[in-house]
């Protein structure tokens, strides 16, 4: 409801969070409203994109959108100043775009103001900056949703058609597919080597402490071994050593025990380690998954909450910068609050003499954006931590370390490496390395996975002060036998790097991408390593996909396309002439493959059909494997878990209220049901809960209460938003009434009582 806005300026956020916070940071004089993200979208049911002329497209307000509307013209049509202040992004720009051409919004009405983190300051600060709509940045989002609804569109029906009903595919998230598909093929391929390395303990007589050496070099020649293997997306090296059996140690072993075994080089160097830069998108999802054991959606939803804004001591304040950035940029007014903080709480000496500045290494990066940090360094996790829930606090202290790490002195390390001579020098030559910690800079409170490594390795403390010509002893020799171990599997943190190695995507994506590869069983996780691996479905797709779509499928292409809506966004290309340029392709792709793509064959089986005897068929759909009776006209079938096992109806000692029929516990798409065991020709269901025990029909329940508009039963129907009443008609009548909870138990109960009336009687 519109009151007492006259005179305000209005303020048009995307979400509620945000338009809380805000408000109370512009005070009486403005009135912030939220969009609630998208206003308007392309079409649900179809295309909404006209190809053949210029790809313009058909925008349709999204069903919340459409009261809204009504809403915003209303205080629009009050307000003296009208701001816009969407995301700083792409989509953003494209949302306030949305907002002026439903609004009608004339040029002279609007400025559009956006801001990267949600403080007084930085608020405050984006009216002095307002401008108009980008629209090249407009432009660049319009082709990307183009580009994706067509490939969407015109690929998903072809799958229905070759593959299975239910298919879709779309331009990342075909590529991403692939990845984890051609990695389950590198996998397969590998061929497991075994090697064996081999070293000693030595001590100097009379001097401790006592350590171990590696055989480096043996008759002139490295031991060591680096075999690369040309993979899909990267190399992957292999290190191993010449040594493929435990016979060729024994000439080593003997000229050990017999000696000299002589220090031929000690070289002692410093060695300064620089910090991590800030986190971007890719990187904060990578670490939070690797050291929080967050999902890439968990981690994006967390730190929306934590940019939107957490009320802290009656005020909310947007602790971290806008969460979807390739930028390491850091404002010089944060920099210089950050070094006072690390001079006044770590010491001087933490504090570097220059401030550092990183510059991206991401393909593609806009570097429009400011990396993601604290709004203010002051605001510690722990101070912070009353005010969070666990995962806020678990994201904002990691978010926190890592910039302040980043904004630290380097970490200095006095590293000895000790070369070893056994008998003679060009024979065999073993090798000890060390690194003590000088100064441990930002290493004091940040550390990655592979610095805790470096260190849990180092043996650098128990090596000995030694010079050229010590002559040492023998106390062991140590050999081992290893195997080489193939490619690993990807996680969501690998997967998300090599998507961004690539180019492929942007930081908005990744998250998404996964979420639907998944939802869309392409990719599943392993139960207990939370591995991502490709699904038959997903390799059986992919392999449809880049035998006739090489472009699409294709890394650098992929990659290459986002290159281009990079030039769309700073007017260097035009949007439909990208778009032209690819659908000319594209439909000549389209049609060898419908003229092409097989179908894949059914396998047979040896199985049985429980109906009819005959052998069954492995078939495939969106929901896994399953098997059907060879015989057209018989409804055998038996449905296969995700490990190709057979799901086997479990016996109940339920009774079937319809026909007297034991019941049976089944497994469908949606979990576990109760079925009548004499299916195809009773089927009756009834729903369980998490115990197995039976609740309610999964069918409609079937009201005595009359529809005033056809005169049709009213039925008992269940949606998200919960139950409600809806004519029987349907789809001819779309009546629906809503109902208490109070009136939905009493027809529950009505008809939980005529079922147990019907049962008796039979």
């Amino acid at each position: 409801m519109v009151t007492n806005v006259k005179g305000k300026k209005l303020v048009i956020v995307e979400s509620p969070t945000k338009q809380k916070t805000i408000s109370k940071i512009l005070g009486s004089d403005y009135i912030v409203r939220s969009s609630f993200g998208h206003v308007r979208d392309l079409p649900e049911r179809d295309m909404g994109v006209d190809i053949d002329n210029n790809f313009t497209p058909t925008y349709r307000p999204v069903d919340r959108a459409k009261r809204l509307i009504g809403e915003l013209t209303a205080v629009a049509k009050n307000a003296p100043e009208i701001y816009l202040a969407t995301d700083p992004d792409r989509e953003g720009e494209a949302i306030a775009w949305h907002l002026v051409e439903l609004l009608k919004l004339p040029k002279e009405r609007y400025q559009r103001i956006f801001f990267h983190e949600i403080t007084p300051a930085a608020i405050k600060e984006s009216f002095s900056h307002a401008r108009k709509i980008d629209e090249n940045l407009v432009n660049a989002q319009q082709a990307r949703r183009i580009l994706d609804r067509i490939v969407g569109y015109k690929l998903s029906p072809l799958l229905w058609k070759k593959i299975t009903r239910g298919l879709s595919a779309g331009r990342v998230q075909s590529v991403a597919v692939r990845l984890l598909a051609e990695r389950a093929k590198e996998i397969a391929d590998f061929k497991e080597q075994e090697y064996w390395t081999i070293g000693a303990q030595f001590e100097k007589p009379q001097t401790a402490p006592k350590f171990w050496a590696r055989v480096t070099k043996w008759q002139g020649k490295n031991v060591e071994q680096t075999t690369t293997y040309h993979l899909f997306a990267e190399d992957y090296k292999v290190k191993n050593t010449v040594f493929d059996s435990e016979a060729k140690l024994a000439p080593i072993n003997e000229l050990l025990r017999k000696g000299p075994n002589t220090v031929v080089k000690v070289e002692k160097k410093e060695v300064k380690q620089k910090p991590k830069p800030p986190f971007i998108t890719s990187s904060m999802q990578q670490d939070a998954y690797n050291k929080l054991g967050f999902s890439s959606q968990k981690t994006m939803m967390t730190a929306q909450t934590l940019y939107e804004g957490i009320e802290v001591e009656g005020q909310t304040i947007g602790l971290i910068t806008y969460m979807r950035t390739d930028s390491f940029n850091v404002s010089k007014l944060l920099q210089e609050q950050t070094k006072k903080f690390i001079g006044e709480k770590y010491g001087p000496q933490f504090v570097p003499a220059k401030q550092p500045v990183y510059k991206s290494k991401v393909m593609g990066a806009q570097e429009a954006h400011e990396s993601i940090h604290p709004t203010d360094v002051r605001r510690t996790p722990q101070n912070m931590k009353p005010f969070l829930t666990a995962d806020q606090y678990k994201l904002y202290e990691l978010i926190w370390l890592r910039f302040v790490a980043s904004q630290m002195a380097d970490a200095v390390f006095n590293t000895v490496a000790i070369d070893i001579a056994a008998g003679d020098e060009k024979t065999c030559l073993l090798r000890a390395n060390g690194r003590t910690v000088k100064f441990p800079g930002y290493l004091s409170i940040y550390k990655d996975q592979d610095e805790e490594e470096n260190n849990e390795d180092s043996q650098s403390a128990l090596l000995p002060a030694l010079e050229e010509g010590d002559q040492l002893t023998v106390l062991d020799i140590n050999s081992k036998a290893h195997k080489t171990t193939p490619p690993p599997c990807y996680n969501e943190a690998s997967l998300i790097k090599t998507l961004e190695k690539h180019g492929i995507g942007r930081p908005s994506t990744y998250a998404p991408t996964i979420k639907t590869i998944l939802d869309r069983k392409y990719i599943a996780r392993q139960p207990k390593t939370s591995k991502l691996v490709a699904t038959d479905l997903g390799i059986t797709v992919t392999e449809s996909l880049k035998g006739f779509f090489k472009e699409i499928m294709d890394l650098s292409y992929t990659a290459g396309v986002e290159e281009k809506l990079d030039q769309v966004a700073e007017g260097a290309q035009q949007w439909v002439a990208l778009l032209s340029d690819f659908y000319t392709n594209f439909k000549r792709e389209l049609e060898e493959a419908d003229k092409g793509m097989q179908r894949p064959a059914a396998q047979q089986t040896e199985e049985k059909c429980p109906v009819c005897g005959k052998f069954m068929l492995k078939k495939r759909s969106r929901f896994g494997e399953y098997l059907v009776c060879s015989d057209e006209t018989c409804k055998g079938k038996i449905n296969l878990s995700s490990s190709g096992e057979k799901v086997a109806p479990e016996q109940t000692n339920e009774v079937c209220d319809k026909c007297g029929a034991p019941m049976v516990l089944r497994t469908g798409r949606r979990g576990k049901f109760l079925a009548c065991s004499a299916y195809p020709k009773c089927k009756n269901t009834y729903s369980v809960d998490a115990n197995g025990n039976k609740v309610a029909s999964t069918g409609p329940i079937v009201t005595d209460r009359k529809c005033e508009k056809c005169g049709k039963p009213f039925v008992l129907r269940s949606s998200k938003r919960g139950e409600f009443l809806g004519c029987s008609g349907y789809p001819k009548c779309k009546t629906i009434v809503q109902v208490t909870p109070e009136e939905i138990a009493q027809i529950k109960a009505a008809h939980e009582a005529k079922q147990k009336a019907n049962s008796a009687e039979k």
